[in-house]
């Protein structure tokens, strides 16, 4: 009852509040869905921009759970702050989603997933959520849709920025930075340091006997430093380096504190700049890492020390204006090399070498986007990837989209090879997508439609000895409102997901892929109270799923809502108050493990303007 208040309350506000005209907002511009600078509105593809104050909004809540909250995505974690967790986008699997960090693949080549556990959301300017399969742009792991995190850079002048927050289970951050620009060099560094003694991961119903009813808490420190250097004109050479360190406390059996440390780092160097008047091209070479190491475990069955993946990138990317759009030509080469504590993985390294071709445009009333990949594995060999879209504006206010393309994902080195669990033979999975979209845009509104239907085969089973599940399907249907005013900003969606084992013939042919509801709706409200107070809620819901794939064990629905209020009470000055879970709701979302209960936090940042 308290949601439907509140969501009563806003409506009724933003009806007051048109009348005091409508608020000028500049469409943004994004990268990720073409891999080149395109303009939302006139992009195919289905793109959510998140923005610093979006982030900004979620205190306490984990960078998955703020993914969660868009249109499309849903999330299981282990737990908290610095616990495992999987995304998934539009029902399809999370290792079915590409991770960027400034064009940077970051993920774990063992387990095969984005490495979304250990990152430091305030080194975060703006992130990109881009659906549907980007395959025949970015290669592997993109079937799904990408995910790309730009982080903060530099501008011009000097722009500092401070802030402290304090919370329940003794949770306490302290982050600070600074920006700064002139004469053709910009800098950016911001740092972070959280620590928070968490909750009990589990509870009686975990399996395997991994019930614990201690805290399992987390440490972290963290940061990241960008550089830009304006070297001639038009070329630029830009340098980031990120460094994260975790202390996680996990629960795999009673009398032993178990813990685990996280290592992620990222290097990247990119030269850019203009070779002809029409042709932009772009050198980047990177290295990024993802650790985790095991230092106490109460399980006999789980091996201390560290399991580790290398990524080493390379690419050379050059986009070229046309009389029919932006063309793009890529060149890419992916080394990726892991190691294990013990005996070395059967196979403990591969290259990826991708070639790439696209093309983006408008004339009219008629837009385009169009791409073809080859990428050659040295495990798998080649793979092939394409994706055509087109859209049609009905009217100035209406448009209509549609979309179709084939990706692929390969089997991660855990699937493979892990002693024990592994199978050598499996295969790469290959997908087929499909899309419809409506949308629609009138002043301060916009409404979007999207029918999708995802169909894969060769999908690889979760757990021991996996298999290729011949066919797997995810078909469904997204819609998200968006009210933008003066003083209110009111966003909804409704999601109706079907993500399923399209296998003939199998016993668990039509069931629910493992952890995955149906149905969710979202909604988000911020109201402006004069220059200074800002009030803001989220509720999101979800219905039930099941925690196998034998859909025998039931996870409930659930929903919880989260308020927020933010009091500018000098000029570089805020105070912020978070109140997350107000019903203290007690959920799951994996078998076994417990989520947030309700929790408080409070936080005073400096950030002149």
């Amino acid at each position: 009852m308290a949601a439907l208040a509140t969501a009563s309350s806003l409506l009724s506000t933003s009806a007051m509040a048109q009348m005091a005209g409508p608020s000028s907002k500049l469409e943004p511009i994004v990268v990720s869905a073409t891999r080149t600078a395109s303009r939302v509105d006139q992009l195919v593809a289905d793109v959510t921009v998140l923005s610093r104050s979006d982030i900004e909004k979620t205190e306490g809540r984990t960078l998955v759970e703020l993914l969660s909250q868009q249109p499309g995505i849903q999330f299981s974690s282990n737990g908290g702050l610095g616990k495992s967790a999987s995304l998934f986008i539009r029902g399809l699997e999370a290792r079915h989603t590409l991770l960027l960090i400034d064009g940077v693949r970051v993920s774990s080549a063992t387990v095969g997933t984005a490495s979304l556990d250990n990152l430091p959301m305030e080194i975060i300017e703006r992130i990109e959520i881009v659906r549907g399969p980007m395959s025949a742009l970015y290669g592997s792991n993109a079937m799904g849709g990408v995910i790309q995190i730009f982080t903060r850079s530099g501008r011009a002048g000097l722009h500092p920025n401070a802030s402290a927050v304090v919370g329940t289970n003794a949770y306490g951050k302290l982050s600070g930075g600074l920006a700064y620009g002139h004469q053709g060099l910009d800098v950016a560094v911001q740092v972070q340091h959280t620590d928070t003694d968490g909750f009990s991961t589990t509870n009686e119903s975990a399996q395997f006997g991994n019930y614990n009813s201690d805290k399992d808490g987390f440490r972290q420190t963290g940061g990241s430093l960008n550089v830009g250097w304006q070297i001639a004109q038009g070329w630029r050479l830009e340098g980031l380096a990120i460094s994260s360190t975790g202390n996680t406390a996990f629960d795999d059996g009673p009398k032993v504190d178990s813990r685990a440390k996280l290592s992620n780092s990222l290097q990247s160097l990119r030269l850019q700049g203009q070779l002809m008047p029409t042709w932009q091209s772009k050198l980047s070479a990177s290295r990024s890492t993802d650790k985790y190491d095991t230092l106490s475990s109460a399980s006999e069955f789980t091996q201390l020390g560290a399991i580790e993946t290398e990524q080493r990138q390379f690419s050379w990317e050059n986009s070229l204006d046309t009389p029919v759009g932006t063309a793009l030509a890529l060149l890419e080469r992916l080394e990726q090399k892991v190691s294990r504590p013990g005996d070395a993985f059967t196979v403990s390294e591969r290259n990826i070498n991708g070639l790439g071709l696209g093309l983006n445009g408008s004339s009219g009333d008629h837009s385009w986007q169009a791409s073809l990949r080859m990428d050659d594995n040295s495990q798998f060999g080649k793979q092939n990837t394409g994706a055509l879209g087109w859209g049609y504006a009905l009217t100035p206010a209406l448009r209509l989209g549609a979309s179709y393309g084939t990706s692929f994902t390969a089997p991660s080195f855990n699937q493979l090879y892990y002693p024990g669990f592994g199978t050598p033979t499996l295969l790469p999975e290959e997908g087929k997508h499909a899309e419809l979209s409506l949308r629609w845009k009138q002043g301060t509104q916009s409404l979007k439609a999207a029918l999708f239907d995802n169909r894969y085969r060769n999908f690889i089973s979760s757990g021991p000895a996996p298999v290729n599940t011949p066919r797997a399907r995810s078909e469904g249907i997204s819609l998200a409102y968006e009210l933008s005013l003066q003083t209110v900003k009111l966003s909804a969606s409704l999601d109706h997901v079907n993500p399923h084992n399209a296998t003939n013939g199998v016993a668990t042919s039509g069931n629910l892929l493992p952890r995955r509801a149906k149905d969710s709706f979202k909604l988000q409200g911020d109201w402006e109270l004069g220059n200074s107070v800002n009030l803001g809620a989220s509720l999101n819901s979800f219905s039930q799923r099941f925690d196998d794939a034998a859909n025998k064990y039931k996870l409930a629905g659930y929903a919880t809502l989260d308020l927020r209020s933010d009091w500018q009470f000098a000029p570089a000055w805020s105070l912020n108050a978070r109140v997350n879970n107000v019903a203290d709701k007690q959920y799951e979302t994996a078998r076994g493990f417990n989520q947030p209960g309700r929790e408080f936090f409070l936080g005073l940042r400096y950030e002149p303007q």
